[in-house]
């Protein structure tokens, strides 16, 4: 019923029947080889550090995404995240399973929000996103982490107030095993690395990171 009053359309391309129609989805733009081998960012050969994240302290050991976070991607992420269409967190699950390796780790944990906008939200995102890709994983998923402190938002801040930003902004649970850590976007790596050192701090020896989306800073070029 709900479909026939408000029968869904594509977020991307506006045609019916589904959020992300099949053209659409096969045009999703993936990120592909070679690759930065510790942030995941696209290089014109392989390398261990790229421009990026060259001369960074990060608290992950790698960083992999499914899809550049362009202008399609970015109203898919908009109508998951802001528009509470959660569907979208499955389907996003879906395409990393299908394009990134199963990750050899104990368990999947995932960046947690803060309460307030988790309560205009009605839901977490990158929770459910972990949560589904812990089931196609045949990997636990637990929440390990816990937001200390209030933090304001990071969209729109530069990249050195994204890092003093997030500094300190996580506690951890005790975790002795290799953790997936989950997030829906990656977008200058400062929250996913505050997060992953607070699991190191916590006793975890290794942490890998997983998003759907990342945001591509330079390009293969450069």
């Amino acid at each position: 019923m709900l479909d026939l009053l408000l029968p869904r359309r594509c977020l991307v391309c506006g045609c019916g029947g589904t959020e992300l129609c099949a053209a659409c989805r096969s045009g999703l733009p993936l990120i592909r080889p070679p690759l930065c081998e510790r942030c995941g960012a696209p290089t014109a050969w392989p390398v261990q550090r790229c421009r990026e994240c060259s001369g960074r302290r990060l608290g992950f050991a790698s960083a992999r995404a499914a899809v550049a976070y362009d202008d399609a991607v970015r109203r898919l992420v908009a109508g998951w995240k802001e528009r509470g269409l959660r569907r979208l967190a499955e389907e996003a699950a879906a395409f990393v399973a299908e394009h990134l390796p199963a990750p050899q780790a104990d368990c999947l944990t995932f960046v947690p929000a803060d309460g307030r906008r988790r309560a205009e939200r009605g839901h977490h995102p990158a929770e459910r996103l972990a949560r589904s890709l812990a089931e196609r994983w045949a990997l636990p998923c637990e929440a390990l982490l816990a937001r200390v402190g209030p933090s304001r938002r990071q969209r729109g801040l530069a990249l050195a107030e994204r890092r003093r930003n997030v500094a300190g902004a996580f506690a951890a649970r005790p975790s002795a095993g290799a953790i997936v850590l989950v997030d829906d976007v990656y977008t200058s790596g400062a929250t996913v690395s505050a997060a992953a050192s607070a699991l190191r701090a916590a006793g975890a020896p290794t942490i890998d990171v997983v998003t759907f989306a990342r945001t591509i800073r330079f390009s293969r070029a450069t």
